[in-house]
């Protein structure tokens, strides 16, 4: 039902390597794939219809069930965090393509949104639309987590440290789980808090990892002119696209603790390239109003 198609390792130097992992699936990519895989094999099993979950404006996991659902022939529900949305889907990139995928929105405030994990939140959600498949927000779960252990092959067996962004937990703590015990996993959130150790040791069963927390910029979504500057170097000199969520802050710090000494010499690193491309579109959307430097994208 689900082919993964996995893409060769590429060499930057003999430092660093990319695990282009985006690369898998042209809409569903990266770890969005794997976090979805073994959700999907189970809802099918289940026999559900409908998968329901959450998001925000620009948010790559609803884009992703969106894209599934339609590819796998499930009715898609995303529920969308800020009322004031409803209004204002052509004017979103990532709304526009859940749309055009089949989903239906249900809008609900930023108040409202704090309470979408709470029994009577979900009670009141099969009211509204009847049975689903319950997928949390950023997808997340224990078969989110089996999924991402699939990331890491054999041939990454020669890195030291492997390197991924962090939203939810669920892409770090597959990673954490595959490796070796010889290598340190390091992750580089996306939020600003500490909340993200107590919920990846909800999933992880090994120790050797840490989080790496001066790269989000003041927390999601916050972006400044030297990370666009970077994202659009990278893009130049390696030809990789980078989205300024995830993926362009870790190349961000993995660059700058280099130029630091942070790692050991002779170290080889693996950084997993996740995806979330789909967001740049809205990011420079933003960027124009604010008169800032875009993503270049050609």
């Amino acid at each position: 039902m689900i082919s993964i198609k996995n893409k060769s390792n590429i060499f930057l130097n003999e430092t660093l390597t990319i695990k282009p992992d985006y690369l898998n699936h042209p809409f569903v990519s990266g770890n969005k794939l794997r976090k979805l895989k073994y959700n999907l094999l189970i809802a099918k099993q289940l026999n559900y219809s409908v998968l329901l979950t959450f998001g925000g404006a620009y948010s790559n996991h609803i884009a992703a069930v969106a894209a599934a659902g339609h590819e796998f022939g499930f009715k898609t529900i995303g529920v969308i965090r800020g009322d004031e949305l409803s209004a204002k889907i052509s004017e979103n990139p990532t709304l526009t393509f859940a749309k055009n995928q089949g989903m239906e929105f249900y809008f609900i405030s930023r108040e409202t949104y704090k309470e979408k994990t709470t029994e009577t939140f979900i009670d009141a959600l099969k009211i509204k639309f009847g049975d689903f498949y319950l997928i949390p927000e950023g997808g997340t779960n224990n078969l989110a987590v089996k999924g991402c252990e699939e990331i890491l092959t054999r041939d990454d067996n020669s890195f030291d440290y492997i390197c991924c962004p962090v939203g939810t937990g669920g892409t770090i703590s597959g990673l954490i789980n595959s490796s070796n015990n010889s290598q340190k996993i390091l992750g580089f959130p996306s939020l600003k808090g500490d909340f993200l150790r107590e919920e990846i040791g909800k999933f992880a069963q090994n120790k050797h990892w840490d989080l790496i927390q001066d790269y989000h910029l003041g927390g999601y979504a916050k972006i400044n002119t030297d990370l666009i500057s970077f994202i659009n170097w990278f893009k130049a000199t390696y030809h990789i696209p980078l989205d300024p969520i995830y993926t362009g802050k870790m190349m961000f710090g993995i660059f700058d603790l280099l130029k630091q000494g942070y790692f050991p010499k002779g170290s080889k690193i693996l950084a997993i390239h996740t995806g979330g491309l789909q967001g740049i579109e809205g990011m420079n959307k933003i960027l124009r109003r604010k008169n800032s430097p875009i993503i270049n994208l050609d």
